[in-house]
C-alpha cells in the first residue's frame, strides 16, 4: 500500500522504529520538506528528528495518560490538519485494552506500520473509532478559544 503521508501523526512508542521509519520516508524523497508530524514521551530524540527534517513537527505526550493525549489533541486541532494516525504494529497488538482505547480514539484513519524484509508494511486499522476528547481532528478537542470563535461566528451568521 502506498500512501501519502502529509500531515500524518506517528505515534513515538518505540523510538528506535520511528526513527529509522521517518529516515526511510526522508530517504525516499530528500529534496522534499517532511510532513510527518510526531508525538510521544522522547522529547530529546523527537526534537533531533526534526532538526534533521525527518519530521515537520514534534510533541510531548505520554500516550499511557489521557490528559497528556487531550492536550496533544488540542494541540494538533489548533495547528495541524491532521489526515491520520500511524502506530507501530507491534506496540497497537501488544496494548492493553486502555492503551488500545486511547489510540483508537486518536483519528478516524489509524494505521499501523510494520517493517519488512521488503520494507515498510501499512495495515488499516479495521478496530472502532471512538471519537472523543482524545480525538486530534474533531471538535470535540478544540480549545475554548476555537469554542468562543465558532459560537461567536454561528452567532454573527445568524444575526445577519
Amino acid at each position: 500500500m502506498r500512501l501519502n503521508l502529509e500531515n500524518f501523526l506517528l505515534v513515538d512508542s518505540n523510538w528506535e522504529f520511528s526513527r529509522e521509519f521517518a529516515a526511510h520516508l526522508k530517504a525516499q524523497r530528500p529534496d522534499v520538506p517532511s510532513e510527518l508530524l510526531i508525538a510521544g514521551d522522547n522529547t530529546k530524540q523527537m526534537l533531533k528528528m526534526m532538526f534533521q527534517e525527518q519530521v515537520k513537527d514534534y510533541c510531548y505526550c505520554d500516550f499511557a495518560n489521557e490528559i497528556s493525549v487531550s492536550e496533544l489533541a488540542s494541540y494538533l486541532h489548533e495547528h495541524h490538519k491532521v489526515k491520520g494516525v500511524l502506530i507501530y504494529a507491534l506496540d497497537y497488538h501488544l496494548a492493553d485494552e486502555a492503551q488500545r482505547f486511547i489510540f483508537n480514539s486518536l483519528h478516524r484513519q489509524r494505521i499501523t506500520v510494520e517493517q519488512s524484509e521488503r520494507g515498510y508494511v501499512y495495515h488499516p486499522l479495521r478496530d472502532p473509532f471512538n471519537n472523543n476528547h482524545l480525538t486530534c481532528h474533531s471538535t470535540v478537542s478544540a480549545t475554548t478559544q476555537d469554542s468562543v470563535l465558532d459560537f461567536a461566528q454561528h452567532h454573527t451568521d445568524k444575526a445577519e
